[in-house]
């Protein structure tokens, strides 16, 4: 029964990287040692040293598998190169010919409420993008995001990460984005402002393939019992 339990705890590393923590050292160095993805995954997942930063390698025992990069099937009306969020399930699918998608996995807002939903278009991409929060963030947390009220420069403390896709309606800026990440291991998880966030290594390849124009839909968000809407939000 020990040996069964152990394998199944190791099948779950976003569990166990939570509980590390406050265990011991051994039990870390065991889980790190248990895990082994995919060479292909740890090459496509690696550092960046060529870009105008550095981007960190991700960890992948901190990303559970189904959020890596892969081309799958896919059925949409939709035509190739749309790009099409689920915040549910938490992907998102480029749209590609012959009932395929390239699906990426993405951190998605805290609550309902927080998540932008319907047809958007890319009207801005941006490099190492610039991070101003919005009034309403610096009313939630006047501590953490007050001192970047005129704006973060890019760079690899940013949380905008590496690239932006900037989400426009009706020629107007919502103010929500398609960007990366300094914390890959909230990709899979409900922990944003609204925006969408992606692995820096998956936004660069999304920032690659799409031109300035894309047409973007942002599926509907369905609330977890516990959520209460927020009206105060943008």
């Amino acid at each position: 029964m020990i040996l069964t339990r152990r394998i199944l705890l190791l099948g779950a590393p976003l569990f166990l990287a939570s509980c590390a923590t406050g265990g011991s050292q051994r039990h870390a160095n065991l889980q790190q040692a248990a895990f082994t993805p995919d060479p292909y995954y740890v090459s496509l997942y690696g550092g960046i040293e060529d870009d105008r930063f550095p981007v960190q390698a991700v960890n992948l025992a901190k990303v559970p598998p189904k959020y890596w990069r892969r081309e799958v099937p896919y059925e949409t009306a939709e035509q190739p190169g749309t790009i099409v969020v689920d915040p549910n399930q938490r992907f998102l699918y480029l749209v590609q010919e012959n009932g395929r998608a390239i699906r990426y996995g993405v951190g998605v807002g805290k609550t309902e409420a927080f998540n932008f939903q319907g047809e958007a278009t890319i009207a801005r991409k941006a490099e190492w993008p610039r991070w101003t929060p919005t009034p309403d963030m610096i009313r939630r947390d006047p501590e953490l995001n007050e001192p970047y009220r005129n704006g973060m420069p890019g760079g690899v403390d940013n949380p905008l990460g590496a690239r932006a896709l900037y989400l426009y309606r009706d020629g107007r800026d919502t103010l929500y984005r398609l960007h990366g990440t300094t914390n890959p291991a909230t990709i899979g998880t409900k922990v944003s402002s609204g925006c969408v966030r992606l692995m820096n290594q998956d936004i660069i390849d999304l920032y690659n393939r799409v031109p300035v124009g894309t047409k973007v839909i942002v599926l509907p968000s369905a609330p977890a019992p516990e959520e209460a809407p927020l009206p105060d939000m943008v």
